[in-house]
């Protein structure tokens, strides 16, 4: 496996602390909104990397937190009268649903940054006493990078135009100096602390939950790999690796892997620039797969610029690997191509060279309906198909849905029933050999734009 290490700006092999195993933080949403195209891009992206891993043998532990108090969480709080739970638990219930629809593994780790409350507080606490943080007159507690000898060693990005996107405040020591701890302020949510009433500051939060839950102890490093997309860099992982080093003198990660950013239109996506994309929205249109396999088409570190005609030919090369599957109805999955499993994971171990893994898989849906088209009875074949098909779904996460109700995206439930039950009435109408009704319904369905199939597992239909 190779991967590039942001850090290093290279390809490099990747080798775990632990051989055959592999630790991963992700930082994850921020919980004040609907999930947007670019949370989904990180998350697929991800997704995609630790599913490598597992395909290679590797035991992989995946964690991704929630931030879950925050200044726009707290807005938000007084704009809408919710408490911080309301409002947090809502946003999270959505976003863990959206992640589902767009095939992301649950991660084995999701703790909230509210409920990691003892660890920051005591990292904190060894910052002040080994003198890398300082209290201000109002009470905030900040770290001082000038402490840190290295800091800045990992993004690289200290020049004056990156500082100016770090909070200015007077009581600081220093330019690049950030917060750790946020004194109480009037219309605010707080929670105790040895340094007074307060919260945490954002960048403290994934240290401290990276030290409790994720951290080898006796390691130079605590964790192998960290994720996130390229806007985090700087200076949220700077800061984060910074933190580690300080307080518990380890490097937090061994690599460092970023996303691009998704673009609409040229510009980053932001909610400032009013071109933020709602996943809700797109999710209400495209089957989640299809989003999926349209996210992940672009190589990871690739900014990808959204447009629904990329989105639409994505979804004509997806239905193709479907059409396949409905080739396959029915047939129990046999041994997957070795062939095909070697050249799909070469491809993805390749710093995860999507390029080269889709067209593995193009490959083989043209093989493999050139074969069936010449030899439709070849059950052998046709098992290996179906296995090669499970395999796709397991590594890629597409194709694992079934084959027509893929193809029945975007048709409401009560038109699903009125179909069920035009598809009973057709049944009933068979087996009384009343043939003509059993026309005429599909007939009907025709003209819904349905097109329906008899099967030895019973009726299917799909929207056409």
């Amino acid at each position: 496996m190779r991967i590039y290490d942001s850090s290093k700006k290279e390809v490099v092999a990747f080798n775990p602390i632990v051989e055959g195993k592999v630790r991963i933080y992700v930082c994850g949403p921020t919980v004040y909104d609907d999930a947007h195209l670019g949370h989904a891009r990180s998350a697929i992206a991800f997704d995609l990397l630790r599913r490598t891993l597992e395909a290679l043998g590797y035991e992989v532990t995946f964690m991704k937190n929630f931030t879950d108090i925050d200044d726009k969480i707290i807005k938000k709080i007084f704009e809408t009268g919710k408490s911080l739970q309301e409002l947090t638990s809502y946003y999270i219930k959505r976003y863990l649903a959206e992640m589902d629809a767009l095939g992301v593994k649950r991660p084995d780790i999701e703790p909230k940054a509210t409920e990691s409350l003892d660890a920051i507080t005591a990292m904190i606490d060894k910052l002040i006493k080994n003198g890398c943080a300082y209290t201000t007159p109002e009470g905030d507690v900040y770290f001082d990078t000038s402490k840190d000898s290295e800091y800045c060693s990992l993004s690289h990005k200290c020049d004056e135009e990156s500082l100016s996107r770090i909070e200015p405040n007077p009581a600081k020591k220093n330019p690049a100096d950030f917060a750790l701890w946020k004194a109480c302020k009037a219309q605010d949510v707080c929670f105790d602390s040895p340094f007074g009433a307060g919260r945490p500051g954002w960048h403290i939060e994934c240290s401290a939950m990276i030290e409790k839950h994720l951290a080898y102890r006796d390691k130079e490093y605590q964790i192998d790999i960290h994720g996130g997309g390229m806007d985090l860099f700087f200076p949220h992982h700077e800061n984060e690796a910074a933190q580690t080093r300080c307080a518990d003198h380890q490097k937090l990660a061994k690599y460092w892997m970023h996303n691009g950013f998704v673009t609409i239109s040229g510009e980053k996506m932001s909610k400032s620039l009013g071109n933020s994309f709602f996943l809700k929205d797109a999710l209400a249109v495209y089957d989640g797969e299809v989003l999926r396999f349209y996210l992940l088409a672009t190589h990871y570190r690739a900014n990808l610029n959204f447009n629904e005609e990329d989105l639409q030919a994505a979804k004509k090369r997806l239905d193709k690997l479907y059409r396949l599957k409905k080739r396959l109805y029915g047939v129990t999955p046999g041994n997957v191509e070795e062939d095909f499993k070697r050249a799909l994971l070469e491809a993805l171990s390749d710093d995860l060279n999507i390029s080269r893994a889709l067209a593995v898989v193009d490959g083989f849906v043209a093989r493999a309906n050139e074969h069936l088209d010449a030899n439709p009875k070849d059950k052998n074949f046709k098992k290996a198909a179906m296995a090669n098909i499970v395999y796709l779904s397991e590594v890629l996460g597409i194709g694992g849905q079934d084959a027509y109700a893929y193809f029945q995206h975007g048709i409401d439930e009560a038109t699903k029933k009125r179909i069920e039950e035009l598809i009973a009435r057709r049944s009933e109408a068979k087996k009384a050999k009343d043939f003509a009704t059993a026309d005429a319904i599909r007939e009907e369905l025709r003209s819904l734009g349905i097109a329906i199939m008899d099967t030895p597992q019973g009726t299917v239909w799909e929207k056409v």
